[in-house]
């Protein structure tokens, strides 16, 4: 059966920040990866399926601080206000408990109507955003894992050319609608890119959908917001919306294999990323047929590595080989302390990864 679980709440993402805190190097790479991800991203959309869930989360934000606001003045206006005299047996005249009613009577009648006027918004937002305005230009499925995101493009997408996977990175083509099946291979995750759309959760043995468009082009990141475990905060990923003939290039290189290596060392590195990798790791053209990690057939044209951890860099990428326990502790990505030699050669053949 396939479900529909779309919130359209919109809460502050949680912290991005490195689980090692003993690494200097991991922390200033995971530094340098969040200074452009600006709180802009939460406040402001960038797509269709965005304008109302935004347009909400102002509204509910304005209803909220109105109820501080009211209810504090009436605590203060209580406190500063002289208690009225009793009646001669000491207890509140009848006009003052009249009075006391009239104005709960009032509060409450004021309440229901605030409260379901939230409730038609909120259900009038769920409706403008439960299907896209026009077919689908791409149907795409991402699969949740802990703690990264696989991305599987169909066979036809754009155009007649194969099928293949990436990870933690969706590339979209601007002002198209784009179809996102949600499941998860693990647990209960949740798929939010805020300037695009609003939350979906990703659940185990049940497909959710979701749809994006991106106005312009640009980077948006994602998050999940749904607690998974202990590296949750670190489960991020982006969407890249392409202008049309810069998606029909990405997509075009992303169908090819890898490229055979040259050099010695790539050979090399090769023949030990094979016996040291490839049970875990996909990288089409090659033996290496993993299916519990993410896919590294095109791994240097991502942006980021490590579901959003730091920047793509050699020295990152030897750095998260070396020390993934202490960068996202409880990955399944285990250390590699390789000998330098190796580790030379292993950069040669995953740097021609393009």
């Amino acid at each position: 059966m396939t479900r529909r679980f779309a919130s359209v709440a919109c809460v502050p993402a949680a912290a991005l920040a490195t689980g090692a805190a003993s690494s200097a190097a991991s922390s200033a790479a995971s530094s340098a990866a969040h200074a452009d991800t600006p709180l802009a991203y939460f406040l402001h959309s960038g797509g269709p399926a965005s304008h109302p869930v935004r347009l909400l989360d102002w509204g509910l934000a304005a209803l909220c601080a109105f109820v501080v606001v009211a209810i504090a003045a009436v605590l203060v206006y209580a406190v500063i206000r002289r208690r009225p005299a009793g009646g001669d047996d000491g207890h509140p005249r009848a006009d003052d408990e009249r009075a006391a009613n009239h104005i709960v009577g009032i509060g409450t009648a004021v309440s229901a109507v605030l409260l379901f006027g939230a409730l038609v918004g909120m259900l009038r937002v769920l409706v403008a955003v439960a299907d896209p305005p026009r077919d689908p230009a791409l149907t795409l499925r991402v699969t949740a894992y802990d703690w990264w995101w696989k991305v599987s493009y169909p066979q036809d997408a754009g155009t007649d050319g194969a099928a293949f996977v990436t990870a933690n990175e969706l590339h979209i083509p601007v002002g198209e609608p784009v179809l996102i099946q949600l499941d998860s291979a693990d647990v209960i995750h949740a798929f939010w890119v805020p300037a695009l759309a609003g939350k979906t959760q990703t659940i185990p043995g049940q497909t959710n959908h979701q749809w994006i468009e991106a106005d312009r082009p640009g980077v948006y990141r994602g998050q999940c917001t749904q607690y998974c475990g202990a590296q949750h905060a670190h489960m991020a990923f982006e969407v890249v919306a392409d202008p049309p003939d810069a998606f029909a290039r990405w997509l075009d290189a992303q169908r090819r294999p890898a490229a055979a290596p040259i050099s010695p060392a790539a050979q090399r590195g090769q023949h030990l990323f094979d016996e040291r990798c490839a049970a875990c790791h996909t990288i089409r053209g090659t033996d290496a047929r993993g299916a519990q990690a993410p896919d590294l057939t095109h791994l240097g044209s991502r942006r980021l590595l490590a579901a959003g951890e730091f920047p793509n860099t050699p020295a990152n990428l030897d750095t998260w080989i070396a020390h993934a326990q202490r960068i996202k502790p409880g990955t399944l990505m285990p250390d590699f302390d390789l000998a330098p030699a190796d580790a030379h050669d292993l950069d040669a053949w995953l740097t021609t990864l393009q």
